[in-house]
This record gives structure tokens, sequence and C-alpha cells, in this order.
């Protein structure tokens, strides 16, 4: 249903000021405004503007649709000849192209005796009546109004016009000098977080290098604690009484929780870098529940909890990383014994022939965790709630650290727990190392015959004697000592070394200078090189050593690997020797 509100006649110039201007004031009474408005009128000029241009002159209509809300029809009307190819009027940058993307409900009747466009623009919703009787009334009132307003000629139209451009030039300026000051604005945010990014980098920088200093100033002295216990414990000067080998071992001991303190923290720092190295080896799962067992009995809080460690099933040898693996065993027996008031927690290990995985198993009779909080307590820092939350405190680093590393080593960590019940975590490994070579048998060192000189350069006199102790073994074995790095360089073109054992962190001239000036030498480049170090190296001073040989960690060393790495590259006795 529509109501008519006015009509006009399209011939000239006039008839369009006219058109325009009671487009306008028929606008303001529908409630069009704006941008709207505007588009209206321009749709409804450019038809009118055809009809006279192309078919002589025609009729304006315009009406109201009833609705919910009503619509504004604007219909115009030409007698012209019509359109002979109707589908191709849309194209084109003007006529009823520029109108439907003006207008988005257009609708065309051509014949041969005219053309009728029909452009249907819905209105706002504002307080329009919903009944038609209510709506018809509405029109009445717009249709009485626009015959009353009188028509403006074109020169007052062409006025009214300028008028408006004037207003909407003020209001583009505006917008413009709204727009340069927010891009400035956005261009100083921009250079502020450039900033902030700049300053989170160096942080980053910082903290690493601070991280990497710091362990390597606490590395050192546990390590030589560590180094000497071992010594003395392998009575290498002499027998020990039973009350002695007790008090070193608490002192190897309190050495290790240290060490394994310090390990936290940098293997925290691999996590939020998102890199974990692993050094392989091979071993047994009795020798892992061996040192697990006698390492986790001291945390026994109670006599009411067993800790129980069964025999492992048909499992081979493991070749992956051990330490890791422990440390991933470690946590979980650790927590199972924090939430565990009364029972038992096992330990278990069994072969799985089918994935060759070795699938690790740790259940406990605790308090167990409910359903909902089984993949939280393997966020980061993220602790569920419990009435022993008190006494079985912890950075909630455990378990997602523990499943990281498990991932690293090709396998899974997986839980089952019931509340009240107890838990059950599950870890997968496999027993080879995913892209992992198979272990390769030790070199047969004649550790009696071996000759040669060793120089030490090392600036810390308790590193050095350990590796002196260690040297012992192999018979005839000069050993020369430095403590710097210009000393270092001055003994290696003075004595002439076979091998040279090196310590990064020194100071003055550090272990990566000596190694570089020892390469540019052609008198030294040739003499073997290894790096012994207490520090967790970054990539960048990892290419820095390509010239050395191989790096050991001083917390590694023993006796044996000594005599396996510095072997080979000691001069033996002639054969034909007299």
């Amino acid at each position: 249903m529509e109501w008519l509100l006015t009509t006009a006649t399209l011939a000239g110039a006039d008839d369009l000021a006219a058109c325009r201007s009671r487009l306008r004031l028929l606008a303001d009474h529908v409630g069009l405004e704006g941008g709207a408005q505007t588009s209206l009128i321009a749709a409804t000029v450019e038809l009118a503007g055809n009809a006279i241009a192309h078919a002589g002159g025609g009729t304006l209509r315009l009406a109201l649709a009833a609705g919910t809300p009503p619509a504004l029809v604007v219909a115009v009307t030409d007698q012209g000849a019509g359109l002979e190819r109707p589908e191709t009027a849309w194209e084109g940058r003007g006529g009823l192209a520029l109108v439907r993307r003006l207008i988005e409900r257009v609708d065309l009747e051509t014949s041969r005796t005219g053309t009728t466009v029909r452009l249907v623009r819905p209105l706002p919703h504002l307080d329009w009546p919903t009944d038609a009787a209510a709506q018809e009334a509405r029109a009445t009132e717009i249709a009485a109004r626009l015959a009353q307003a009188a028509t403006p000629s074109a020169f007052e139209d062409v006025v009214r016009e300028s008028h408006a451009l004037l207003r909407s030039q003020a209001e583009i300026e505006r917008l413009n000098a709204e727009l340069e000051d927010t891009n400035r604005g956005v261009v100083a945010l921009y250079a502020e977080l450039d900033e902030r990014a700049e300053q989170l980098r160096e942080a980053s920088e910082l903290k690493s290098r601070f991280l990497s200093n710091m362990s390597h100033e606490f590395r050192t002295p546990l390590n030589s604690i560590l180094a000497l216990a071992r010594l003395l414990l392998d009575e290498a000067d002499g027998p020990l009484t039973a009350e002695q080998t007790r008090q070193v071992g608490y002192i190897r001991r309190s050495a290790e929780s240290l060490a394994e303190l310090v390990n936290d923290l940098l293997d925290l720092a691999k996590v939020e870098a998102g890199k974990l190295d692993l050094r392989p080896r091979s071993f047994t799962v009795q020798e892992l529940f061996g040192a697990l067992r006698g390492v986790m009995k001291p945390l026994q809080q109670s006599d009411a909890v067993d800790l129980v460690f069964d025999e492992p099933i048909d499992c081979p040898p493991l070749f992956t990383d051990e330490a890791k693996l422990a440390q991933v065993l470690r946590n979980l027996i650790s927590n199972a014994l924090k939430f565990t008031e009364t029972g038992e927690v096992r330990v278990s290990a069994r072969y799985e022939p089918e994935t060759a995985h070795c699938i690790f198993t740790v259940v406990d009779t605790g308090i167990g965790i409910a359903a909902e909080n089984h993949e939280l307590v393997f966020h980061e820092f993220s602790q569920v709630a419990s009435r022993l939350q008190g006494r079985a405190k912890g950075t909630g680093l455990g378990l997602p650290l523990s499943r990281r590393l498990a991932e690293l080593m090709g396998g899974a960590l997986t839980l089952k727990s019931t509340m009240g019940e107890g838990s059950q975590f599950t870890v997968s490994i496999p027993t080879l190392l995913p892209q992992a070579d198979a272990p390769a048998e030790p070199p047969v060192v004649d550790v009696a015959t071996a000759q040669g000189g060793v120089l030490l350069i090392d600036d810390e006199e308790t590193s050095r004697y350990v590796q002196r102790q260690m040297l012992g073994s192999l018979a005839g074995l000069r050993v020369i000592e430095a403590d710097s790095g210009a000393a270092g360089l001055q003994r290696t073109h003075r004595e002439r070394p076979d091998v040279i054992l090196l310590d990064l962190r020194m100071p003055g001239m550090d272990g990566f200078e000596v190694l570089e000036r020892l390469a540019a030498d052609p008198d030294t480049r040739d003499i073997p090189v290894i790096v012994c170090t207490s520090s967790v190296l970054m990539a960048h001073e990892h290419a820095r050593l390509r010239h050395a040989r191989t790096v050991l960690s001083k917390a590694a060393l023993s006796r044996d690997m000594m005599a396996a790495v510095i072997a080979p590259f000691l001069q033996s006795p002639r054969a034909d020797a007299t």
C-alpha cells in the first residue's frame, strides 16, 4: 500500500532545482539526515536529469509505502523510446550504475512507450506508527506541508546548495584536522611501541646474560665441591673412615641439591626461550630406579606413606637423556609424596613392543585431582587449591616442565585422577631418542702407555687441582698449568702441549679470545683444544667455539671421562723406541 505525497513535472533546470528542494524538505519530515539524505537527492537528480536530457522530460512521483517502518518511494517516469538493452543499463560509471551505488533497492520498468525507475529507501524507525491508518494520516500531513511549501528558483537553489557545500567543506576540514591529530597520535604510539619492544628485547638479553653469568658463578664452586667429594669417595688419596665417608656423602648431596636449584633456574630460562638441549646416553631402567630410590627416599615426610619401586618388566636399555627423564620422574614422585597422606606412591616401568616405548607410571593414593583441573595442572604457575596446599608449596612449574621435557624426548605425559582416590601419571618415552644415533662403543684407551703434555688454562685453582687429579690415571703424563688466558698463550708457545683444556670464563682475556688466537696462529692452530666449562652456553657462544674439538661440562667430569677424551690426542711411545 502506497500513499501519494506529491508529483512534479520534469522539463528543465528549474524543475531540477524544485525537485532537489522538495526532496530535501521531504527528507527532513521523514527523518532522513546526513549521508542518507545526500544519497537519495543525488540519485533522484541523476534520474531526473537523464529524463530531461534523453527523453525530453518526465514526471517525479514521491510516495510513502506502508511498513514497519514505512519506506520512501521515489519514481521518475519518462515518455521516451525505452531502453534497447536493459541488462546493460547497470554498467558504466553514471546513470543507473551510479544510482544503484547510491541506493540499495532500484526497480526498473522499460518499454517502447517509456521508462520508470523506482527508488525504495526504508526510513529510520524513530516514532513511526505501526498501524496503516495512522501511517496514512502521517502521509496526508506530510503531503499538505509539501503543497504549502514555496518552490525556490534555480538561483535560490544554487545559493542553498552553495551554503550546504560550504558547511560540508567546513565539516570535511574539521574531520581532516581530527584525522591529522589521530595520525600524529598513531605515529607517536608506534614510536612508543617500538621503544617498548626494544626495551623488552634488551631486558630479555640482559636477563639471559645475567642467568648465564650467575649460573657460572654458582656452578663453578658447586662443581668443584662435587668433584672434590667424588675424589674423596673414590679414595684417590687414601681410605676414609666410615664416619668420614658419611660426612663427605652429606656434603656431596647438599652440593647436588644446590646444583639442581641452579639447573631449575636455567631450565626455566630455556623453557621461555623455547630451546632445551638433550644429551642422550645409554642406561638401564634398573640404574635409573636405583638412583631415584636413593634421592627420593629422604623426601618421605611420613611413615604412613610407602615409596615403592617395582622391578621393571622386560625393559631394554634406553638411549635418551637420562638426566631429563630422571627430572621428570623426580617431579612426579615429589608431587605424589606431597599430596599423599596415607597409603603408597608406586613407581613402575614396562616395555611396550608395539610402539618401542618404555612406559613409566607413578601412582599414588593421595587426595586426587578433579577432572576439570586435569589440564590446569599442566599450565605454568597454576596450582589447584586443596587442603594440603599449605604444606605442599611450589612454583607451579614442575608439571608443565615435565610435560615439555617428555615431549622433547619424543614421548608424552598424561594424567588419570579421581578426587579422593589418588592419581596416576604416565610417561611414555621411546627407547631410542628420535633422530639420535645409537650409542657408539667407547674407545679403548691404553692409559698405561699414553704419553704427552696437557695444558690446563683455568683461573680457578680448585678446578685445575680437580682436573690434575683426574688426569693422574694417565701414566707418564706431563700436566702444565696456566692461571689466565695470556699466560696460557705464553705456555702454549713455550711448552708445545699435545692438548689443551681451556676454561671460558676468565678475567682479562677469556677462553673465547684464547681459542681464536690459537686458531689464527699457524704454530698453534693444529693443537687440539677441549673446552671445559661450568657455563650454559648460548647459541651465539656455541658459534664461537667452532675451532674447539669438543666441549665438556665440569659438572660431568670423571676420571674415566678424562682418560677417554684426552688419551686419543696424546703421543704414544714409538714402536722402535729403545
